[in-house]
């Protein structure tokens, strides 16, 4: 039985946490050569000559680190139900080979759901940070969380599902691309917003969502099949950290592909920078062992920063499945290279 309840958590409330384990440089590499292939996060000395100034764990990676440290430390025992989607998500600082993760979890506001009055939705923000006090992350999302005595006279009968956390949609009416994908190979100047790029598909398997939820999100219904029967997911469902690294896979693969067709016919491709984060991320459906989810993404804007030769490009980053049903979502942002400064 669970240890804690939607009636436990307490707005204004704050909870610390630890590990004891140093992450390590072969970890670092192994999810980004799985997930995030570039080089500031495979390989040593070619991570000194970027942005980051050395060798750092995939943005991803990191969350999914955090995930785990929250399991590990208060969903495990927790009525758990999943979470929706990620509010916001700030990448403050590189996570490098040898730090140690700590959690402060602090608990924002709540609500019983309208329509699942067993349910409750509570809103915390998740601060992530290294041995030397210093914040890695910092996470707000909405907790799904069972109710300990809950008052089923209150369900409205017949009533439509109840979106846990709304989150506005950033798509713009699709443009074709100059080129094939050039967005994702140019300058800062030569993106196009409104360009619309489908990335790639993955297959969703029972073996590799369990392999990846027994390392990153080890719930009942990422583990084992017939938990997952028994959960409001009905199913064995994929963690949605793994939905999104997979994301990221298919925008590293693309990126690559395209850099390499250009570079062979003498067109100048610089090198990506990181992600400061992300914000709206959602999981509007689960996706189950079988699944197969095409993703893609869209350029909603752009902008010159303060740093010289270096602008930000926002993005719309979408995944459906099979049935043409919207699974995952998200407005991200990343550093590219621009030809001023």
């Amino acid at each position: 039985m669970p240890e804690f309840y939607y009636e436990d958590f307490v707005p204004g409330s704050i909870f610390d946490f630890a590990d004891t384990r140093a992450i390590t440089r072969d970890e670092i590499i192994r999810f980004a050569e799985m997930y995030d292939p570039q080089p500031f996060h495979l390989d040593e000395e070619a991570a000194k000559h970027t942005m980051l100034g050395g060798l750092c764990a995939s943005g991803w990676h990191s969350c999914c680190l955090a995930m785990r440290l929250n399991y590990d430390h208060w969903v495990r025992r927790t009525a758990s139900m999943g979470a929706p989607g990620i509010d916001e998500m700030r990448w403050e600082k590189p996570l490098r080979p040898g730090d140690v993760l700590a959690g402060r979890r602090t608990i924002l506001h709540k609500r019983v759901s309208r329509t699942r009055p067993d349910m409750g939705l509570v809103a915390m923000q998740v601060d992530v940070s290294n041995q030397r006090g210093e914040v890695i992350l910092r996470q707000k999302h909405t907790q799904l969380i069972g109710l300990r005595r809950p008052d089923l006279s209150g369900a409205v009968a017949g009533a439509p599902a109840e979106p846990a956390v709304p989150h506005p949609t950033h798509a713009l009416p699709r443009v074709e691309a100059r080129g094939r994908a050039r967005p994702f190979a140019g300058w800062l100047e030569d993106l196009q917003v409104g360009a619309y790029i489908e990335l790639g598909a993955e297959s969703f398997t029972k073996d590799n969502i369990v392999a990846f939820a027994s390392l990153y999100d080890p719930q009942p219904f990422h583990m084992d099949e017939a938990a997952a029967r028994a959960s409001h997911f009905g199913a064995l469902a994929a963690s949605g950290w793994q939905t999104a690294s997979l994301w990221m896979r298919n925008v590293v693969l693309m990126r690559d592909r395209v850099q390499r067709e250009l570079n062979a016919q003498g067109i100048e491709t610089p090198q990506g920078g990181p992600s400061p984060g992300f914000m709206h991320l959602r999981w509007p459906r689960p996706v189950f062992a079988g699944d197969v989810v095409t993703y893609a993404t869209q350029i909603i804007e752009t902008r010159q920063t303060s740093k010289p030769g270096w602008g930000l490009v926002f993005n719309h980053n979408t995944g459906v499945n099979q049935k043409g049903e919207l699974v995952f979502e998200f407005r991200g942002s990343g550093f590219i290279r621009s030809r001023e400064g």
